[in-house]
């Protein structure tokens, strides 16, 4: 009898033992692989649900704090009316009568808004393209004396309907002259009859009508001048109801900041911040275009340049710029402040808050130099000398300010070397020097002021800045 193949039957045995085990092991492996993996998700869904739920309070706590104030800063605005655009184009005309110019020509942008409100909600843009689209405003003396504008637009004929839809704020009708696209858009203007017994109308451009434009005018019959003298002055001036609408946005936009300040958390981003404060502003109806938000040694740059991942801890200073807009007008303010977590006093921060005091006494006498007559140059050389007699003037990097109204920065400009721009009551001027140790913080305070026939200008941005803990 042939023994039994025991070595063989144990063999294969032994290897499906192993196989089973392996597979036992490999199933367990991938189980725990999955159980380790879906554990993992969790933990991330409910780490980011946190995230989210702290933003998400975080916004609701400032748009309410917001809303909380009643938003009275609004009743000061009200939208420029059909007499208030026929009154800008008159004086106008009587400026370039003063300047011994012709007429003034313009394309859409914030001047044509300015003078005939182009950018009307509801419409889309009218950009400028290649097909120039002008206005043309001419004085024109009327038989008991008094100058009015007279006011012409250089349209494409087949874009001449278009443009009366706008329904831009005139009496009467739009007077057109309008040219075919293979014609010369240039010659057409000069032949027109606009222009009477004058052989070569000199006409005032600004900076926002385009170089080939100008070009093209200079080169077909026109003498082309810069903006200057009392033509520019009328959009410097401010008007009651441009003042109000202005009070308004930058008063708005200082509340928003104050309203989110207090529901500031602890490692908040940059990113977070900004977005928050533009979902708070929009809340009353106002329109953010910029938003700088910068922690710490961040804000050493005066108009940001980092990611806006940086976290919000303690101590920390938070510096804020930013704009809004509202019926077309600009706000332009700043504020640098501890988050409210910051214990009072904070710990080892004395230059900090030495220099924060210094920047507020900088603008202060700012604020004291803004008279009648006075130099745009003496407004900021009255900051500047302030801030070198502390030690700090070479940290003090750019100029005092600028003039705001539709354009968020418009001249005259408020820098050392201006002393050819006189200051007339009812202009409006940012204020805000500024302090910039790199690697370590910044500190910047602004705020909107209008100059005043007598004593001193007029803050018109919610009140200054009253501490770290109070902006």
């Amino acid at each position: 009898m042939k023994e039994p193949l025991l070595p063989y039957q144990s063999t294969r045995r032994l290897s499906q033992t192993r196989a089973n085990l392996s597979a036992r092991r490999s199933l367990c492996i991938f189980l725990c692989a999955v159980l380790f993996t879906w554990n993992l998700m969790s933990f991330q869904t409910y780490g980011s649900n946190i995230l989210h739920t702290k933003k998400e309070h975080f916004r609701r706590c400032s748009i309410n704090t917001y809303l909380a104030t009643g938003l009275g800063f609004l009743e000061t605005a009200n939208r420029p009316t059909l007499e208030d655009y026929i009154l800008r184009r008159n004086n106008l005309a009587k400026a370039l009568l003063v300047e011994g110019v012709d007429a003034f020509v313009v394309e859409p942008g914030y001047t044509f808004s300015y003078y005939a409100n182009v950018t009307q909600p509801g419409w889309e843009p009218w950009e400028p393209e290649e097909r120039p689209f002008l206005m043309i405003i001419r004085p024109e003396t009327l038989s008991d004396g008094k100058i009015v504008a007279n006011t012409s637009f250089l349209v494409p004929h087949f874009e001449e309907t278009r443009a009366r839809l706008l329904n831009m704020p005139f009496e009467e009708d739009l007077h057109t002259v309008t040219y075919e696209e293979h014609w010369n858009y240039y010659t057409t203007l000069y032949l027109s009859e606009i222009w009477g017994d004058t052989l070569s109308p000199t006409v005032m451009v600004d900076e926002e009508l385009r170089d080939f434009i100008q070009r093209g005018l200079a080169s077909n019959g026109f003498t082309v001048t810069g903006l200057a003298g009392e033509a520019e002055v009328v959009r410097q001036v401010k008007s009651g109801r441009e003042i109000g609408i202005l009070k308004a946005v930058n008063t708005g936009t200082v509340e928003a900041i104050r309203a989110m300040r207090q529901c500031l958390y602890p490692y908040v981003t940059e990113k977070e911040v900004a977005e928050v404060l533009d979902d708070t502003m929009r809340a009353a109806g106002l329109e953010p275009f910029f938003n700088i938000v910068e922690f710490g040694k961040s804000a050493a740059l005066p108009h940001g340049g980092y990611d806006g991942t940086r976290k919000l801890e303690p101590e920390m200073f938070v510096l804020i710029d930013v704009g809004a807009h509202l019926y077309g007008y600009s706000s332009d303010v700043c504020r640098t402040f501890f988050p409210p977590f910051t214990p009072n006093p904070p710990h080892n921060m004395t230059e900090q808050l030495d220099v924060w005091q210094l920047v507020l006494d900088a603008q202060t006498a700012a604020v004291k130099a803004m008279v009648p007559n006075g130099t745009a140059a003496a407004v900021d050389i009255a900051a500047r000398e302030v801030i070198e007699a502390a030690g700090y003037g070479k940290y003090f990097t750019h100029r005092l300010g600028h003039s705001i109204g539709i354009k968020a920065h418009d001249s005259p400009y408020l820098n050392k070397a201006n002393f050819g721009a006189l200051l007339r009551p009812g202009m409006v001027f940012t204020a805000e020097p500024g302090v910039y140790v790199v690697d370590k913080f910044g500190v910047r305070h602004e705020d909107i002021l209008v100059v005043r026939e007598d004593g001193e200008a007029e803050i018109i941005s919610g009140g200054f800045a009253k501490s770290p803990w109070d902006p």
